[in-house]
């Protein structure tokens, strides 16, 4: 008996990535989802720049490149263009998203559009070499704050979740992680939630996915998955932010 087998809409090929970094799993969740959903050949990915920058080797749907921090906006463009038939995802990380790309995740989600985005939460800057990311903790040391990041000069870590919830746009929010098989398995029901969204016609849906990041850490992958556990999901609660279905649902 078949207990696993590799998504079709993942390529068999080797990963960049370093030992112990979550995006591998997460790639292959939102693999599994697109199979799962039948829905391979309508589906356009958009990867600015990050540590994510080659997904168009891995995935088999269409793929496009965007600058840094533009997925959103490339992402807007493309399903406007088609949006009976373009399923389009955007897979972007903190330092991308919730940094140089801030107006253009807070827009798309005002305007409510027809996209999903999995928006990689790794506490750091990993391609460009460690640096303080908009959502290093307080305390944290990257290459940019050897002494922890301070928020008398750095501020506060930023809460995309929380952020987007304010807004009277999105339809779906959650923040999940997979350092554990049982969150993994959250993790992709919430992808396919985001997913299936989209195919209903309902609008914005962004899953957060808290990931490891061991070598920017400095720590093992084992030490960085309890890591995740200890000081990230303290500050980044997981759980669902905004669900107007689950709303509706309980006002009948």
């Amino acid at each position: 008996m078949v207990v696993f087998d590799k998504p079709k809409a993942l390529l068999d090929v080797p990963l960049h990535y370093c030992p112990g970094c979550t995006h591998g799993i997460i790639h292959r969740l939102v693999a599994e989802v697109i199979d799962e959903l039948g829905i391979e050949g309508r589906t356009i990915g958009i990867a600015p720049v990050g540590c994510a920058v080659m997904a168009y080797d891995y995935f088999a749907c269409d793929m496009i490149e965007a600058a840094h921090g533009r997925a959103p906006a490339v992402a807007t463009g493309v399903k406007r263009s088609d949006p009976e038939h373009n399923v389009v995802f955007t897979y972007q990380g903190d330092g991308d998203l919730a940094s140089i790309g801030t107006a253009e995740i807070v827009h798309a989600a005002a305007r409510n559009e027809n996209i999903t985005v999995i928006f990689i939460n790794n506490a750091i800057y990993g391609m460009t070499g460690g640096q303080m990311a908009p959502t290093s903790l307080v305390g944290q040391v990257t290459q940019t704050s050897p002494y922890g990041r301070d928020p008398k000069l750095c501020g506060y870590p930023v809460k995309i979740c929380e952020m987007l919830a304010e807004l009277e746009g999105p339809e779906y929010l959650e923040r999940v992680t997979v350092n554990s098989v049982p969150n993994v398995r959250k993790a992709k029901k919430a992808i396919k939630k985001a997913f299936q969204n989209q195919l209903d016609g309902k609008g914005f849906s962004l899953v957060e996915v808290i990931s490891a990041c061991p070598t920017n850490w400095g720590m093992t992958p084992q030490k960085a998955l309890e890591w995740i556990d200890s000081d990230m999901i303290p500050y980044y609660p997981l759980g669902v932010y905004k669900d107007r279905s689950a709303n509706s649902e309980v006002a009948k």
